[in-house]
């Protein structure tokens, strides 16, 4: 077994993870048989059990006066790492044993995506595409609770995933326009036998209520179903995804599905899903420019939705992680 550890300090935010998530295989194709620890936050810790040459995952909850940081540092400084590559740009960092050491800082934000920044550090000239390492728990995990639904009621068929949740403030279009979404996308004959999948975390039930309840008998409920991995698989289930810009949305791209993110107030053209079947639908297309996200109409998504479908679906659409 090779002696040749490496420590990756990610986010605590799953979007950051996935969007960081290349860096995985760049280890590994760096130092081959590299046995790697990753610290990150609770929620995206399932991103990585099963990620090649990840021995072991850390995880960072948030505590009072960087209390978690001492708890890291007690964790590997007795440990001489052959690489720290640390994308929060941590003082511990520098406080641990290290032959090389990859740590981020803010004057690497010039105006490219993030995809693109964690590439640059990693000394890589080609893009470090997000990827999603998924495990047999994770498929059966959502198996588990899709297919009694699609047994119960919702029947076979398509399934196109929705994520109404967003964390950040400014960033969850309205919940009764998901509803009427839905609503569209039942009337219109490219989504006949189609079922509508609502997806996200525990706390996730008030905004996704919309759009469950105008998906009726065709709806699949994966809200608060599993952890962001399961979620994942589920997602990967799916033939299309619509969803806000979120950490599902990343992952949903990751996950090489075709993927409509929607924004508001934020840079869509920095932040936008990552990958060739992505698409972004905004309160403001100009580039530069701003609006709430209260001003994306649903007629405006559901065109959106409509072109995706249109680019991406086919009889032979696979929709398996």
């Amino acid at each position: 077994m090779s002696d040749k550890k490496v420590l990756f300090v990610t986010s605590n935010r799953i979007g950051d993870c996935v969007i960081s998530s290349g860096i995985i295989r760049e280890i590994c194709r760096q130092i081959p048989g590299a046995r790697i620890t990753v610290a990150c936050g609770r929620p995206p810790a399932p991103l990585f059990r099963a990620a090649p040459g990840v021995e072991r995952v850390i995880i960072l909850d948030k505590k009072k006066m960087a209390g978690h940081w001492v708890d890291l540092w007690k964790q590997v400084v007795g440990t001489r790492w052959e690489m720290v590559i640390d994308i929060r740009g941590s003082a511990l960092s520098y406080l641990i044993p290290a032959k090389r050491r990859v740590v981020y800082n803010r004057s690497w934000e010039t105006g490219v995506r993030k995809v693109e920044m964690v590439s640059r550090l990693m000394g890589s000239d080609t893009p470090l595409a997000p990827e999603i390492f998924f495990d047999d728990q994770a498929r059966d995990e959502a198996a588990a609770v899709i297919d009694p639904q699609l047994e119960a009621g919702a029947g076979p068929g398509p399934i196109i995933a929705l994520a109404p949740i967003a964390h950040q403030p400014g960033k969850s279009w309205p919940a009764d326009r998901w509803g009427a979404l839905v609503e569209k996308m039942k009337a219109e004959p490219r989504f006949d036998g189609w079922r509508f999948m609502p997806v996200g975390g525990p706390g996730d039930r008030p905004p996704a209520t919309p759009a469950l309840q105008a998906a009726g008998e065709r709806g699949v409920d994966f809200v608060g179903k599993g952890d962001i991995l399961a979620s994942a698989a589920a997602i990967g289930r799916a033939a299309l995804f619509v969803g806000n810009d979120s950490g599902l949305m990343h992952v949903s791209a990751a996950a090489g599905r075709p993927t409509l993110g929607l924004f508001g107030p934020t840079e869509w053209w920095l932040y936008g899903p990552w990958g060739p079947k992505t698409r972004t639908a905004a309160s403001n297309e100009t580039r530069g420019q701003f609006a709430p996200i209260e001003d994306l109409t649903v007629d405006h998504v559901f065109d959106a939705v409509i072109a995706l479908h249109d680019a991406y679906i086919t009889p032979e659409t696979p929709a398996k992680p």
